[in-house]
């Protein structure tokens, strides 16, 4: 079994908190996480309390079968946009039936980079009462782990920061 590291941990344990203090339920839509983050909200005691459900959609077609993203936006935009985190993250509020979702898409690597969408560029949304927010981060290269980690992270941060907001 893998432990998670302490800073997952504590900020897993802030969203946890934050989510059952104000009565929300908490849904994640990842890809290049590949359900780390969902992983990461389970793992506090209690977590029962505020996450309702958690999609691995790592292809595109699962994007759009799970969490209902328009093919159309993935083909004009690509996985990898603001485009399609804000598409996943309202499906995912929407078939997780959550108050509060997370979506993450983007390319960890070692490989799959481009000059545009270079490996390390990472788009995050949250989906919750007060509509939508997006965020986008170049990581840069640090290594699939380094990237991930980073995205599980941020995506925490991102779900902390709406919960204070609502």
């Amino acid at each position: 079994m893998q432990v998670l590291p302490e800073d997952v941990v504590e900020a897993a344990t802030g969203v946890i908190r934050a989510a059952v203090a104000r009565g929300m339920t908490l849904v994640t839509a990842e890809s290049c996480t590949g359900g780390l983050v969902a992983g990461a909200l389970t793992a506090v005691a209690g977590s029962s309390a505020a996450v309702e459900a958690g999609f691995v959609t790592y292809s595109n077609a699962a994007k759009t079968r799970l969490i209902g993203v328009d093919a159309a936006i993935i083909a004009a935009h690509g996985a990898v946009s603001e485009e399609t985190a804000r598409a996943m993250a309202q499906g995912a509020r929407a078939r997780g039936a959550g108050d509060l979702a997370v979506s993450i898409t983007g390319i960890a690597g070692p490989g799959g980079g481009s000059a545009d969408k270079p490996v390390g560029l990472v788009h995050f949304a949250t989906a919750g009462p007060r509509g939508v927010r997006h965020r986008e981060v170049r990581f840069g290269d640090l290594g699939r782990d380094g990237v991930r980690h980073a995205a599980v992270l941020t995506a925490l941060e991102m779900l902390q920061e709406q919960l204070a907001d609502d």
